[in-house]
């Protein structure tokens, strides 16, 4: 445990981290401001500190969680030529589903506070959905420039039926669920051929 009066380095991805550890093994029902540094090894009061509340935490961590998954999908632009286009798309889709992805996100959008500063975030535009959408079409555009895809693959309408199909998949897959993967996976061999 950091001892009182020392800087916490990394505070916000710690807690973020511990904050997805706690949900992965003990569900978002145990997720609390306690369970979360408890699991950080850190003071108590440090989310405090860091954010207005619990509710602005949790929120955050969605955030987060959508802007490191823009970033995959940005990343595809690097990949246009190289690897499986398959690969390449279950990676950035699949990202979602990372750390405990479901149940953060339901747990955000069941505590009201949290999901309207998520939602106030993305239409100030903060990376999220759109973001990422938008990546994988400029993706598929570029591959299908290449000939790696069919000529007639519509970009918009694969890359808006991906990112649908996850957030869907994202905001209805709670810890007991059957694993969203196989059914994204199959989903990418479906729109890509």
């Amino acid at each position: 445990m950091s001892p009182r009066g020392v800087a916490t380095p990394d505070v916000r991805e710690r807690l973020f981290a511990a904050a997805e550890r706690v949900v992965e093994r003990d569900g978002p029902g145990a997720l609390t401001s306690r369970s979360v540094t408890t699991e950080a090894g850190c003071a108590k009061g440090l989310l405090h500190a860091h954010f207005a509340g619990f509710d602005e935490f949790v929120a955050e961590l969605c955030l987060d969680r959508f802007a490191r998954t823009a970033v995959k999908a940005r990343a595809l632009a690097g990949l246009v030529g190289r690897g499986s286009v398959s690969g390449n798309l279950d990676a950035v889709v699949l990202a979602l589903f990372d750390s405990g992805g479901p149940a953060v996100s339901g747990l955000a959008m069941a505590r009201p506070a949290a999901a309207l500063r998520v939602r106030e975030a993305l239409e100030a535009g903060a990376p999220g959905f759109a973001a990422i959408e938008e990546a994988v079409a400029g993706y598929l555009e570029a591959e299908r420039g290449l000939g790696r895809v069919p000529a007639a693959l519509d970009p918009a309408v694969v890359a808006l039926a991906l990112v649908g199909t996850g957030h869907h998949l994202l905001m209805t897959t709670w810890p007991d669920s059957p694993d969203p993967r196989p059914a994204v996976r199959r989903l990418i061999a479906t729109l890509i051929p």
